[in-house]
C-alpha cells in the first residue's frame, strides 16, 4: 500500500523508515536537501516539489502530515488542498488540538477530501519500530487505512477512538497522564538522591525496569539515561511544557473533572523554567520581615 509522508523531523523520518521496512510504498516530500540525500540512500522515493510529490501518488491518495501543530498544519493543508482530489485521504499524525482536527475535517469534507487525526505515541523509537496510533475519523475511511496503521504500529498498538478529533483528544489525555508519571518518577529519584544511604540511581532504575509495578517505557528510558550519566551533570533542570498537557488541564477545568496530579506536574514544568525564582525570593523576604530570618544574598553559596 502506498503512503505519502510530509515532515522529516524527529518523528517523520523514522516513521518513513518504519513504513519502508514494513512493506509500504513510501513517498516523501521535503524541502531539506540533507533529508532528501539521506532518504535516497535509504531507497525511499523523495520529492523536492509538492506538486511532483502529489502527482507521484496513485489516486485515491493518502498523505500523512508529521509536522508541528498549529499554523504549520493549516499552511500545509492550504498548499495541498488544490492539488488533491475527492476521495483522497489526509492524515495529521502530529499533536494538533482536537478542536482544530474537527474543524479541518469539516473544511476538507467540502472538497470531498477525507481527514483522519492520528495521535502518535512511542517517541522516536516507536516511530521507527512500532508506534502507538490513536485514530479519529470516519469508520469507513479508517478501514481503508487500517493496513497502514497495522504496519506502522507493528500489528497491535492502534485503533479507532471515534469520530473526527477523537484521536487527538485521546492523545492529549495520554500526554497529560505521561506528565504525571514522569513527575512521580523524577520525585522518587530526588528523594533517593537525598536519602540516608548513597543509592546508585542507575542501579535502582535498572532493577525497577524488570518486573516491578513501575516498570515500563518511561522507566526504561530513565534507566538508559542514568546508565549513560548517573549524575546527569551535563543537563540543566529546565523542562519544556508542550501544549498537550496545557490542553488537558484546560479540558479538565471545562468539564469540571479533578486532575490534581496532571495539573501539578504541568505547573512543576513551568516552575523549572523560572530562572529568577521570584516566588521563592518573595518567601525569603517575608520570613526576614516577620521573623528576622537570614536571607542568602545573590552570589553567596
Amino acid at each position: 500500500m502506498q503512503l505519502g509522508i510530509i515532515g522529516m523531523g524527529k518523528m517523520g523520518l523514522p516513521l518513513a523508515l518504519n513504513g519502508r521496512d514494513k512493506g509500504l510504498n513510501i513517498v516523501v516530500f521535503t524541502d531539506k536537501a540533507d533529508k532528501r540525500a539521506q532518504l535516497k540512500q535509504e531507497g525511499i522515493t523523495v520529492h523536492a516539489g509538492l506538486e511532483s510529490f502529489v502527482s507521484a501518488l496513485t489516486p485515491p491518495r493518502a498523505v500523512w502530515l508529521m509536522i508541528p501543530a498549529g499554523p504549520p498544519v493549516d499552511a500545509m493543508i492550504a498548499r495541498l488542498r488544490p492539488l488533491m482530489a475527492p476521495g483522497d485521504i489526509l492524515i495529521d499524525g502530529g499533536n494538533s488540538r482536537y478542536q482544530d482536527s474537527q474543524r479541518r475535517s469539516e473544511e476538507l469534507r467540502r472538497d470531498g477530501i477525507h481527514f483522519l487525526d492520528v495521535g502518535t505515541s512511542g517517541g522516536t523509537e516507536g516511530a521507527r519500530n512500532g508506534a502507538c496510533l490513536m485514530v479519529g475519523g470516519d469508520e469507513a475511511v479508517y478501514g481503508r487505512m487500517e493496513p497502514v496503521f497495522r504496519a506502522l504500529s507493528g500489528g497491535s498498538g492502534y485503533g479507532r477512538m471515534g469520530a473526527s478529533g477523537a484521536g487527538h483528544f485521546v492523545k492529549m489525555i495520554h500526554n497529560g497522564i505521561e506528565y504525571g508519571m514522569m513527575q512521580a518518577i523524577a520525585e522518587g529519584l530526588e528523594i533517593l538522591r537525598h536519602g540516608p544511604m548513597p543509592f546508585a540511581l542507575d542501579r535502582v532504575t535498572q532493577v525497577w525496569r524488570k518486573g516491578s509495578i513501575v516498570s515500563g517505557l518511561l522507566m526504561d528510558m530513565t534507566a538508559a539515561a542514568l546508565a549513560r550519566e548517573p549524575d546527569l551533570g551535563s543537563i540543566k533542570g529546565v523542562v519544556a511544557a508542550s501544549g498537550e498537557a496545557n490542553w488537558t488541564v484546560e479540558e479538565a477545568v471545562r468539564l469540571g473533572v479533578s486532575a490534581p496530579v496532571i495539573a501539578t506536574s504541568l505547573f512543576s514544568r513551568f516552575k523549572s523554567q523560572d530562572q529568577e525564582k521570584y516566588a521563592e525570593k518573595s518567601l525569603a523576604a517575608m520570613r526576614r520581615e516577620f521573623g528576622g530570618h537570614a536571607v542568602i544574598a545573590k552570589g553567596e553559596d
